[in-house]
């Protein structure tokens, strides 16, 4: 997959040092990755929601949300946001 924009990768691991092994994980998994529909996605990463036309994955032991639009027809990830509890709670993400 084609992930965009991986920066908000790099902002996160600055962000929440204590995930970024678990952020690499998902990056490195993701970009190797080409599954078809959600349930390949949800085979590959268990700890993923799809929330309307968002997909949500847990990372670090559900530390961290990452929340992305995924096109598999042509096999990209569009990261929207990655929020701690706090701020996914709030909200703002889904507007």
């Amino acid at each position: 997959m084609h992930i965009i924009t991986q920066k908000r990768i790099w902002e996160a691991r600055e962000k929440w040092p204590r995930a970024s092994t678990a952020l690499d994980t998902w990056y490195r998994l993701m970009k190797v990755s080409e599954p078809k529909d959600f349930a390949a996605m949800k085979s590959i990463f268990p700890a993923t929601d799809k929330v309307g036309c968002h997909h949500v994955f847990d990372i670090g032991g559900n530390k961290i949300r990452l929340i992305a639009v995924v096109h598999y027809r042509f096999k990209r990830v569009y990261i929207r946001a990655i929020l701690d509890h706090r701020e996914y709670d709030k909200g703002q993400w889904k507007e």
